[in-house]
């Protein structure tokens, strides 16, 4: 017969074994989406926790200048629950602006690639001397066009920025020792104004504001793209 000290024992032994199986099946329930404080951000972000939990947080601050979906976030979209990401894309040399004709594209955050694409269509509908443009162009070798067909760091949905996303990444991202943009260059926008595309420097003696440029230019490139 058992004695009543191994009873005692063996009841320990079962109520332990009971409370860690517990322990585990109620880790193995936590949903790895939910925003967890015991990890990173970058941690939180990869586990597919939405931006808007890690917003609603600790602010949208802890988010700029993070390496995430191919460039490094310079916005967080309140409407959609989106991140805009930029890189320099500057390895390939400057390139022209392309053809030369009238059009206005908007200055706002997140219209990039609607403007990109609005700017590949006026050079596919032959904006050439008859047209009333200034100049034809005449390649596909011009800065909307290569970041529209580009796959780059695994993704193709790339555009160039407009110019108030320009000024957020130099605010957001360059302004705090981040991201890899070249002081030494001057990048296109996507933002035009008739015959005159905005473009940016991040050279600090710039103030992180956009300025007029000529399309007759040839400038670096800085493409971004929206993540979800």
């Amino acid at each position: 017969m058992l004695s009543c000290f191994k009873i005692t024992q063996m009841k320990k032994s079962i109520y332990l074994i009971a409370f860690l199986l517990a322990f585990v099946s109620c880790t193995d329930d936590i949903d790895p989406t939910i925003y967890n404080t015991d990890l990173d951000i970058m941690e939180n972000l990869n586990n597919g926790v939405a931006p808007a939990d890690i917003v609603e947080n600790v602010g949208v601050e802890v988010l700029y200048g993070l390496d995430y979906g191919g460039g490094y976030i310079f916005h967080f979209d309140e409407n959609d629950g989106g991140l805009i990401v930029a890189t320099d894309y500057s390895q390939i040399g400057n390139k022209r602006w392309g053809d030369i004709f009238d059009l206005d594209t908007s200055h706002q955050i997140g219209s990039g690639m609607e403007n990109t694409q609005l700017i590949v269509q006026g050079n596919l509908n032959d904006n050439s001397p008859a047209n009333g443009g200034i100049e034809e162009f005449g390649s596909d070798d011009y800065t909307f066009k290569i970041v529209s067909d580009l796959e780059f760091n695994g993704f193709n949905d790339w555009f160039v920025p407009s110019s108030d996303s320009m000024e957020a990444i130099f605010t957001n991202v360059h302004s705090i020792g981040m991201g890899n943009f070249d002081e030494a260059l001057t990048y296109w926008s996507s933002t035009k104004e008739g015959y005159f595309p905005y473009v940016m420097s991040f050279d600090v003696n710039f103030g992180g504001e956009t300025f007029n440029g000529l399309c007759s230019q040839v400038n670096g490139l800085l493409i971004a793209r929206k993540v979800y």
